[in-house]
């Protein structure tokens, strides 16, 4: 089950109800809950997408997703929902997206809340990476007298929420970097002219990408060429993701389309105060973190993403940016839609350096291969993952 946009499209509706459908077994009680849970992908960052379901002898008798940080994890949602029904939950099976919460951050323990209520068993399908839970929850039902345990559907569990595990047991974010080319590799033409290789389901498509992840990343370089809004417009979204821009020396003009309505990080490798002035007053953050070539130190800005509880990080960057983040191993998955057309000597994908040994090549694996349209989505994680 590959929890992609169209789930997270599908998700925005809700789920079939208890009323036509019947959950016989844990694995059909978990697929539901991942249904849920995908409702949640554009608005529960920085915390997991989580779904709940609470079923008695088949019947869906409760079900939540995890609102905005700070308000209701999933399983408090589904007890709510029941306690809205009248129905009482004691005996009943809930089943969890991810293990539940055990420890006290902006809510109190979830774990805590399914012993009050009375549940007889509780499945979630896979622990919990953050150190602060790992096992500690599914530990503190069982004292309970709860029958616990986790592993069903865990892959589809792990997809959804791929940046949090990343964040959680690498301090990074999950770097997903989308372009859109011809079928021979080609993003632009010399003059650059890109508008539009693919089609108009691809462009929404990668719009659906964008609006679940945390932030959005692009270089100086696009944002001179084409002085994108990298905002979300092709799907509905309650909220925008974080808008990012890699400029070492400051030159984004303060009028860029990319700074309307404040929040974006703009990351330099210089200090300089005259230039800041404007950026700041247009409601940007500017973020120093050079290296020692007077660039900025992509691997550190990962690293400081992360302390910033970014999970996912999408970039849609120009061939130099996008060559630099893969040459410096801050990539993990490519999202590539290619359309069925030839466009010659033109710009490519990625600025990289030429190689006199193929032991030196950049290794993929295929993890999914799509049509949208009349264009092909390819989704290639590197292999072995990026490491910096």
């Amino acid at each position: 089950m590959e929890l992609d946009n169209d789930a997270a499209r599908d998700g925005l509706h809700d789920p079939v109800r208890d009323a036509d459908l019947r959950i016989d077994d844990d694995v059909a009680g978990m697929r539901l809950a991942l249904q849920w849970a995908a409702r949640g992908l554009y608005t529960t960052s920085p915390n997991p997408h989580i779904g709940c379901v609470i079923v008695r002898d088949g019947v869906v008798i409760g079900a939540g997703v995890t609102q905005p940080a700070g308000q209701d994890h999933a399983e408090i949602q589904a007890l709510k929902d029941a306690a809205r029904r009248g129905i009482d939950v004691r005996g009943a099976t809930a089943y969890v997206t991810l293990e539940p919460c055990s420890h006290y951050g902006r809510t109190p323990p979830c774990c805590d809340a399914l012993v009050r209520a009375g549940l007889g068993r509780v499945v979630a399908a896979m622990e919990d990476p953050n150190p602060l839970v790992a096992g500690q929850g599914l530990a503190r039902l069982a004292a309970a007298g709860i029958e616990a345990s986790s592993g069903v559907l865990a892959d589809e569990a792990y997809e959804l929420n791929i940046g949090f595990f990343s964040r959680m047991t690498r301090q990074l974010p999950w770097v997903r970097m989308k372009t859109a080319a011809s079928l021979d590799g080609m993003t632009a033409l010399h003059n650059g002219r890109s508008q539009w290789i693919t089609g108009a389901p691809a462009r929404a498509d990668g719009h659906a990408w964008r609006a679940r992840a945390c932030a959005i990343l692009t270089g100086i370089g696009t944002v001179k060429a084409d002085d994108p809004q990298l905002n979300v417009r092709a799907v509905a979204t309650p909220r925008q993701p974080r808008r990012i821009v890699v400029d070492s020396r400051l030159e984004i003009d303060p009028r860029a389309k990319v700074l309307q309505g404040g929040g974006t990080w703009i990351v330099a490798a210089i200090d300089d105060h005259e230039k800041e002035a404007p950026l700041r007053d247009a409601g940007a953050e500017i973020i120093v973190l050079p290296n020692a070539h007077g660039k900025v130190d992509l691997a550190e800005l990962m690293r400081e993403l992360g302390r910033r509880q970014i999970n996912e990080l999408h970039v849609e960057a120009g061939t130099k940016l996008n060559g630099s983040l893969v040459r410096e191993r801050c990539v993990d998955e490519l999202l590539a839609y290619l359309a069925p057309t030839l466009l010659g000597d033109a710009q490519g994908m990625f600025g990289l350096p030429a190689l006199t040994d193929l032991n030196d090549q950049y290794r993929l694996r295929f993890h999914d291969v799509s049509r949208v349209g009349d264009d092909l989505r390819i989704l290639a994680r590197f292999n072995p993952p990026s490491t910096i």
